[in-house]
């Protein structure tokens, strides 16, 4: 028998994996230690593009219901390489955060989009809720049409 994990965002019991330890742990991290409140984090949100359905390991909306944060989970064994960072940019194309965070459970990169420089940056620490929020709100998402974000501009 498979073991299982109730995930409070999706209601529901699901599939111990690695990664899905890595994406529970860090839920209750965002929420514990940094007051995202659950009611606005989403497991598994799917968002489709281009004629593609993504779908996106955890999300997290600010008090407006924009996207504010999203978050690319891996298996602890898993190498987190350009093709991860890849990943979690695409999905952002169609989100347009302000923050990037990327976890395997061992190491966690963050980013934070700097608006005047026209690219993410690395950030050493992801801020608390209403920081956050508080950060995204002079720039909103929708209004950042016009920068496409490659792996290449997470410097």
């Amino acid at each position: 028998m498979k073991q299982t994990v109730f995930d409070p965002l999706r209601k529901k019991h699901v599939a111990l994996t690695p990664e899905e330890q890595v994406r529970q742990s860090f839920i209750r991290w965002l929420n514990l230690e940094r007051n995202y409140p659950m009611t606005l984090m989403a497991s598994e949100y799917t968002l489709p593009y281009n004629r593609l359905v993504f779908r996106c390991d955890l999300i997290v909306f600010d008090k407006t219901l924009r996207p504010l944060l999203i978050v690319e989970c891996k298996a602890p064994h898993v190498r987190i390489t350009n093709a991860v960072v890849g990943q979690i940019v695409r999905y952002n194309l169609a989100l347009k955060v302000r923050y990037l965070v990327i976890t395997n459970g061992t190491v966690t990169f963050a980013c934070r989009w700097n608006d005047e420089k026209g690219k993410y940056e690395f950030i050493t620490e992801i801020p608390d809720y209403k920081t956050a929020c508080d950060d995204s709100c002079p720039t909103p998402p929708e209004n950042r049409n016009d920068r496409k974000a490659g792996p290449d501009e997470i410097v």
